[in-house]
């Protein structure tokens, strides 16, 4: 069971959110038009994921909307009509875990609630859509070997996995990673977990941008 939070103005949309949440087993907590009334009735308890509304009516900006959820201890999804990639792209960047759509499916929207509370990153069309919709993201210039060390790790393997594959030490591997996250910390685009790293390999086209089942 997944505990969850709804932030959006439009009450009709958060009561259908609950409705969807609900019957597929959830708990939604709490249920606020803006993050600053979500935040007083968490009153410092997280949830599991917020599903948050990309654009609010209070004059919020999303970036200021998503570290302030993120830092509450919650995990962010954002619930957006498709059209606002910039904006999107954005609240990628503040620290969402993913996007999904408001015209998307009842059965995808609980799924990628579950995806987001699981840790994992949501890998979907609309977050490719937001990267590639920017032309100026700054991608990290990484070595071969930085690379295939990053595409392994980020695909799921283990260091000591990732270091038989490459034939090389687990130290090594661990100085490749460090190395990589230093990189994109120069770049303003941090990664000190295991999903950040998922999350810049699909940014920066070092794994697929879809989760197609495919792995050849």
């Amino acid at each position: 069971m997944v505990r969850i939070a709804v932030i959006d103005d439009h009450e009709s949309v958060r009561m259908g959110l609950r409705a969807v949440c609900e019957s597929a087993g959830h708990t939604v907590a709490h249920s606020a038009s803006t993050v600053e009334e979500f935040l007083e009735q968490a009153d410092g308890v997280p949830c599991d994921v917020v599903v948050l509304d990309l654009n609010l009516g209070d004059g919020s900006n999303i970036t200021d909307n998503v570290r302030a959820v993120h830092g509450s201890g919650s995990a962010v999804l954002i619930h957006s009509i498709a059209d606002r990639v910039a904006s999107v792209r954005e609240a990628l960047a503040a620290g969402a875990a993913g996007v999904i759509p408001k015209s998307a499916p009842t059965d995808a929207v609980v799924a990628a609630i579950e995806t987001v509370a699981s840790g994992e990153a949501l890998n979907n069309l609309e977050w490719a859509s937001a990267i590639d919709a920017d032309g100026d993201f700054s991608r990290a210039q990484l070595g071969r070997r930085e690379r295939d060390v990053l595409h392994l790790y980020a695909s799921g393997l283990p260091m000591k996995d990732v270091a038989v594959q490459l034939g090389i030490a687990q130290s090594t591997v661990k100085e490749y990673l460090d190395r990589i996250r230093g990189k994109y910390v120069d770049l303003g685009r941090p990664a000190p977990t295991k999903v950040d790293l998922l999350r810049r390999a699909v940014e920066d086209g070092i794994l697929p941008e879809l989760n197609t089942g495919d792995d050849s």
